[in-house]
């Protein structure tokens, strides 16, 4: 069953972090310790299948479909629930995919080098969140994965959610026209906000950083309309954003709002967005492309940090992002830098 990009920003937005548990599973050269948090690995793949074809011409989602992640984002919610980190990772980044069972054949393959996105298509979310952890030494305690249905529908229950931009945001493939000032965007057009990647240069590091201010406004519409402390309210967001029941979660309707509801707390001051430092693009290969090379030595250091269940940014700074953001100088920011004013 695909899945797709976009639900993972309302879902992500909602706080709505208890993942598919992966019991036992520990990162490379790391021991689980008590205390340090809880790791998520939201993950979207670019399947079309959940939509109809009306939306898809309507809101310009159409195109070839590679069953391939999209969208990946570490989440780390401290152990005191009272701060959350998002790490992007982006999807051209190179990676050597771990070796692992082909779960049709049962034969035992190699590891292989690949881009991040490529271990979906191969091996599903178990192989992405075994990819991810070989590559950052986090322990990915839990994964969610959503799809284009659930992310209209999700926007749609909650009324929209309103984007800012300084600029004008314009893209060719998805039909996005925004002119500069606020934007209340239902659930189509949203889905358009979060999908342009043609806006600019910055391609999909501009695309990561519009899902991240999305991120910001959207949760901020949620607390503002106490949609986490209402049981009832959360349940029925908690079921537009579970679907059916018909694909793979492997979490509760329960668990998800329990966490929601602990979280609706937490300010936009107190959440954290970056993308993994880059240090270039690595040589084409014929077999995998052109790849984006991380920063070892800077990308390390991030995630020590969160492994060791501290924030990313030191006490009484307040960085401010570039619009539209440079590959090699990623920039750390508060949510708040993000939100509307």
């Amino acid at each position: 069953m695909k899945r797709t990009l976009s639900s993972v920003v309302l879902a992500t937005s909602a706080l709505l972090l208890a993942g598919a548990v992966l019991p036992g599973r520990t990162a490379p050269g790391r021991t689980t310790h008590a205390g340090h948090g809880t790791n998520i690995l939201v993950m979207g793949t670019d399947g079309r299948d959940t939509i109809s074809a009306a939306e898809k011409r309507e809101f310009h989602a159409g195109g070839f479909a590679c069953d391939c992640t999209d969208v990946l984002m570490v989440v780390h919610v401290s152990a005191r629930q009272d701060r959350v980190s998002v790490v992007a990772l982006p999807r051209d980044s190179y990676a050597d995919i771990p070796p692992h069972r082909d779960e049709g054949t049962g034969k035992q393959l190699p590891a292989r080098p690949s881009k991040i996105n490529g271990a979906y298509a191969e091996g599903g979310p178990r192989l992405t969140v075994a990819t991810v952890e070989s590559m950052t030494g986090l322990n990915i305690d839990h994964y969610l994965q959503l799809d284009f249905r659930r992310f209209i529908d999700g926007v749609d229950k909650v009324g929209g959610v309103e984007v800012c931009t300084a600029r004008r945001l314009q893209d060719k493939a998805t039909k996005l026209d925004l002119k500069p000032g606020r934007h209340r965007l239902k659930g189509g057009p949203a889905l358009q906000y979060v999908r342009s990647r043609k806006v600019d240069q910055a391609a999909d590091l501009g695309r990561i950083q519009r899902q991240q201010r999305f991120l910001v406004q959207a949760l901020r519409g949620l607390q503002a309309k106490r949609l986490l402390t209402d049981p009832a309210k959360t349940a029925g967001l908690v079921r537009t954003l579970l679907g059916s029941g018909r694909d793979e979660q492997g979490f509760t309707a329960g668990d998800l709002a329990e966490l929601a509801a602990a979280l609706h707390k937490v300010q936009a001051k107190n959440t954290e967005f970056a993308t993994v430092p880059v240090a270039g693009f690595n040589p084409t290969r014929p077999d995998i492309g052109s790849t984006l090379a991380w920063d070892k030595a800077k990308a390390g250091a991030m995630f020590k940090t969160l492994r060791e269940d501290r924030p990313l940014l030191k006490a009484g700074t307040d960085p401010k992002p570039y619009d539209p953001p440079r590959l090699m100088h990623a920039v750390t920011v508060r949510g708040s830098a993000y939100a509307c004013t």
